[in-house]
C-alpha cells in the first residue's frame, strides 16, 4: 500500500469517527453536558499525554508553555475547542445534531472569510458568491424557523477562529491539543468536583457509564491522529474535499438514527450549502491553478536576498 493511498484511508478513518461520534455522545444524553466535556478533556489528556511519554516528548509541553505568546495562543485555542466541544455535545444530547453538522458544513466558508480578513488572502468572484450563498441560506432559514441556528453558528464561529489559531502555532496538533486540555484540566476537575460532592456524579454509578466517560477520551485523540498521519501523505486540497464526509455522516445520524426534525427548511438550507461548497471549491482550485501557473512564469529576482514567510 503506497503513502497516499494510507494517507486516504486516515482521512476517512478521521471522517468517520468525528462523523459518527454522534451516537456515542448520544450513549450519554443522561449525562450533564458539562460533566461530559470534564471526562473528554481529562480522559484526552490521559491519552495524548501517555502517547507523548512513550514518544519521549512530554518536555515539549513544558517547552511550549513556556513561551508566554505560544502560550497565550493555546489559552486561547483551549477556550475555543472547549466552546466547540460543549456545544457539540449539547446539541447532540437534546436532538440538534442537524444543526451541529450544518455548523461544520458552514465552517470551511466563515474560515474563507477569516483568512480574507486576517490573512489578507484574495478571493475571486466565485469564491465569494459560494460564501454570500451561504449567508443567505443561514438567513433564509432563520426566517423560515423563527430563530436562528446558534448552535450552527457557534460551532462554525468558534471552530473557525480556532482553526486559524492553531495554524500559526510552531508545534504538532497532539502537542497543542495536549497542552490546550492541559489548560482546561483545573476547570474541568473543579467541574467534577462540585458534581461528585452533591453526590450527582455519573463516574462509577456504572460500568457503562464509566467506560463511556473514559473511552471519551480516545474517541476525541484518535480522529485527529488518522487526520494528522492523513494530511502529511495526501494533498490540502484532496483533504478539504474528504472532511465533508465528516458532516455527511453527522447529518446520515440525524435525520436517519436519531430522526431529528428535518423540514423543508432544513432541506432548503442544506441544498444552498451544499451548492455553496460546491461553487466555492471549483472557483479555489481555479485559483490556485491560476495563481501556480503564474508562479511558474515569472522569475524570482537574482538579488531578492528575503522572502516575505
Amino acid at each position: 500500500m503506497t503513502d497516499f493511498q494510507k494517507g486516504i484511508l486516515a482521512i476517512f478513518g478521521s471522517a468517520a469517527l468525528w462523523g459518527f461520534s454522534p451516537i456515542y455522545y448520544n450513549l450519554l444524553a443522561d449525562v450533564p453536558t458539562r460533566e461530559v466535556l470534564a471526562h473528554r478533556a481529562l480522559w484526552s489528556l490521559v491519552f495524548f499525554g501517555g502517547i507523548l511519554l512513550f514518544q519521549g516528548r512530554i518536555g515539549e509541553i513544558f517547552s511550549a508553555l513556556s513561551q508566554w505568546r505560544l502560550a497565550g495562543a493555546l489559552v486561547l485555542g483551549s477556550m475555543l475547542i472547549s466552546v466547540c466541544w460543549f456545544v457539540f455535545i449539547y446539541a447532540v444530547q437534546i436532538g440538534k445534531t442537524t444543526e451541529a453538522s450544518l455548523g461544520y458544513y458552514i465552517y470551511p466558508l466563515v474560515a474563507v472569510v477569516i483568512g480574507r480578513f486576517w490573512f489578507n488572502e484574495t478571493l475571486n468572484r466565485g469564491q465569494w458568491l459560494g460564501v454570500g450563498l451561504a449567508a443567505l441560506a443561514v438567513t433564509l432559514m432563520t426566517l423560515g424557523l423563527g430563530v436562528a441556528p446558534w448552535i450552527s453558528l457557534v460551532l462554525a464561529v468558534s471552530f473557525a477562529f480556532y482553526g486559524t489559531i492553531t495554524k500559526q502555532l510552531a508545534i504538532g496538533p497532539v502537542v497543542s491539543v495536549t497542552c490546550e486540555v492541559l489548560i482546561f484540566l483545573p476547570v474541568g476537575l473543579t467541574i467534577l468536583y462540585f458534581i461528585h460532592k452533591d453526590g450527582h456524579g455519573f463516574f462509577a454509578s456504572s460500568a457503562w457509564k464509566t467506560a463511556l466517560l473514559i473511552g471519551s477520551g480516545p474517541i476525541t485523540a484518535l480522529p485527529l491522529i488518522f487526520f494528522a498521519y492523513g494530511a502529511q501523505r495526501v494533498a490540502m486540497s484532496t483533504v478539504g474535499l474528504l472532511e465533508y464526509v465528516h458532516p455527511s455522516l453527522q447529518l446520515f445520524c440525524a435525520v436517519v438514527i436519531f430522526r431529528d426534525p428535518f423540514n423543508t427548511w432544513h432541506i432548503i438550507t442544506f441544498a444552498m450549502i451544499w451548492v455553496a461548497l460546491a461553487i466555492y471549491s471549483i472557483a479555489a482550485r481555479k485559483n490556485s491553478t491560476a495563481s501556480s501557473g503564474e508562479s511558474t512564469t515569472v522569475k524570482k529576482p537574482a538579488s531578492s536576498g528575503s522572502e516575505n514567510p
